[in-house]
């Protein structure tokens, strides 16, 4: 690269002048936190320890004059930005004392720069460089602030670190280099761009793209970003976490050119799009991830797509460029067949073998079974307002619940014990008022409840006395007075009928409670507004109950129910007996 440049100079930050115009090709302003204030403690330490006239380099800027004088800046707009930033930040917090920056940027994909004048919360959701650009600024705030009573000597000081130690290495390229060029060798040599950021560049300076599309290119990339940023949309795609990507469309451009997960070359889609061994024009490739994101979208408010495609893309049936692909070549009703064969296969179940279901060995399949029966159950609400919400549902991880427990597993503190026996106390009150209870004399259970109440003084007495033996004498009368008469046996307990989703936070306090119980905090969580399952709240509810049932137990014929709505629902996925 010892070429690509007229020699470079030292240009003091207090003296860089003029106006700076970044090019649709750049990336977009992305720095975070620790960029920030890695600058400004770098900046900061440096001034106090400096001796004499040393001097500090910034990394480089490098730019081409214009013919209208104006810089085109190749690199370095992180930092430039940044420091003009900082000079804004000063120049307000001193009243104006301090100058403003001595230069001023402007964005042929962002007419409107006075943004960065004056950074406001209200504008930072218009495109997604603002919002960094907001988060820069209030980083660049929090920095002074935390200075406490030295904020305005800093003030001071760095804006003088400015003027006489801080220098950027300036390089000013000749007037015959290529700057897309040169972008994209020292971008990918020496500062890690994404994917994104490449294939951007190379579809905005191509040489067969007009003016006209460059901007219509970059009016459609930045709304993808932002579409492709609603965490509903997001989680309908994929299993990742939204962090997972530096920016959202490269979830789809790796997504388009097949990368492999855990791919060891940082540079693959990018490469992909920039081959042109198939002599596809930049134009026609742009057209083809416009058309996958547009049919991604399509997917996204198709109701039936939705929730089909969701779950196949959440249990990792299918990758969705294999979708992309088929649904290419093939009709949409022909699609829609296809969707419900692939979940059939995922499944592999008739509905004879869901009695021979269990939590021990058929753990993940019956996790994947209620997950679609959740799903199908939303999908099939007359109405389609509702939608099942794999953002809420990816945001959590999720095991099996059983309905109504009978052990005592995990409790093996005083706490936790005490915890267990307050929220029965509710139930057993409830149960003294049954009057088709009879196999059970309401003296016998004010007895229990007059036992809970001596065990509960005593831990709160001293709470490291040992009770461990007496709590499980009384934690088997209350499991055998609120369950459902002559089922203590245990036999359904670990079966389907038995099994509703919870997620492993709120699975993890309430896997030792009896029915009952489970569903006063069933009840009190779904007040709060935390995620209860679909299915699962209709489960505690009693909603598939039918016959003769009891609200406060589950018993045989709430099993059997449960049991007939999910074959009920999930009948068009089930293989047919034999096969």
């Amino acid at each position: 690269m010892k070429n690509d440049f007229v020699n470079p100079d030292l240009k003091k930050v207090g003296d860089i002048k003029g106006e700076f115009s970044v090019p649709s090709y750049q990336r977009g302003y992305r720095w975070t936190k620790e960029e920030v204030c890695f600058l400004l403690n770098d900046i900061d330490e440096f001034g106090k320890v400096r001796k004499n006239d040393e001097n500090y380099c910034l990394q480089p800027i490098i730019v081409k004059k214009m013919n209208d004088g104006k810089y085109e800046l190749i690199d370095g707009q992180q930092r430039l930005t940044t420091i003009f930033l900082i000079y804004v930040y000063m120049h307000k917090s001193s009243n104006g004392f301090l100058p403003n920056p001595k230069f001023s940027l402007s964005y042929e994909t962002r007419p409107d720069s006075d943004f960065l004048k004056d950074p406001k919360e209200e504008g930072k959701t218009d495109n997604i460089d603002f919002y960094f650009i907001w988060q820069a600024y209030q980083n660049i705030s929090n920095w002074f602030e935390e200075k406490g009573d030295k904020k305005q000597s800093v003030l001071t000081n760095i804006n003088k670190y400015f003027d006489e130690s801080i220098n950027v290495i300036w390089y000013e390229i000749p007037e015959n280099e290529n700057p897309i060029d040169l972008f994209t060798r020292f971008n990918i040599g020496k500062i890690p761009l994404t994917n994104s950021e490449l294939v951007k560049a190379l579809f905005l300076t191509n040489s067969s793209t007009e003016p006209v599309l460059q901007n219509e290119i970059s009016l459609q990339w930045d709304n993808m970003e932002k579409e492709l940023r609603d965490s509903s949309f997001w989680y309908f795609l994929t299993n990742k976490d939204q962090t997972s990507y530096p920016t959202h469309i490269d979830f789809l451009l790796d997504m388009i050119a097949n990368k492999p997960e855990n791919d060891r070359e940082n540079y693959r889609t990018f490469f992909y799009f920039k081959d042109n061994k198939d002599d596809t024009s930049i134009w026609e490739k742009w057209q083809k991830i416009r058309q996958s994101y547009l049919t991604l979208r399509e997917w996204f408010y198709d109701h039936e797509l939705y929730h089909k495609i969701g779950y196949l893309v959440a249990v990792g049936r299918d990758s969705l460029s294999a979708l992309l692909k088929e649904y290419s070549e093939c009709s949409k009703k022909s699609f829609r067949h296809s969707l419900d064969k692939k979940i059939k296969e995922s499944l592999e179940l008739n509905e004879n073998q869901l009695d021979g279901l269990f939590y021990d060995t058929d753990y993940k399949k019956i996790t994947e079974l209620l997950l679609l029966f959740n799903v199908e159950s939303v999908r099939n609400i007359d109405n389609q307002q509702q939608r099942f919400p794999f953002n809420r549902y990816k945001k959590e991880s999720w095991s099996l619940e059983h309905i109504h427990a009978q052990h005592s597993i995990g409790l093996n503190t005083n706490e936790k014990r005490k915890l267990w026996l307050q929220d029965h106390i509710e139930p057993l009150k409830r149960l003294i008022k049954l009057e088709n209870n009879s196999s059970i004399g309401s003296e016998d259970v004010k007895n229990l409840m007059d036992r809970i109440t001596t065990l509960i003084d005593r831990v709160e007495t001293n709470s490291k006395q040992e009770i461990g033996t007496d709590f499980d004498l009384i934690q088997k009368d209350v499991v055998r007075y609120l369950s459902p008469q002559n089922e203590n046996s245990g036999e359904y307990i670990d079966s389907l009928s038995n099994m509703a989703l919870l997620s492993q936070s709120k699975n993890s306090a309430l896997s030792n409670y009896t029915f009952d119980a489970k569903r006063d905090k069933i009840i009190a969580m779904d007040k709060k507004g935390e995620y209860i399952p679909f299915c699962t709240k209709m489960v505690f509810l009693k909603y598939y109950s039918e016959g003769d049932t009891n609200l406060h137990f589950w018993g045989e014929n709430d099993r059997t129910s449960y049991l007939e709505n999910i074959k009920k629902t999930l009948k068009d996925f089930f293989t047919k007996e034999g096969n």
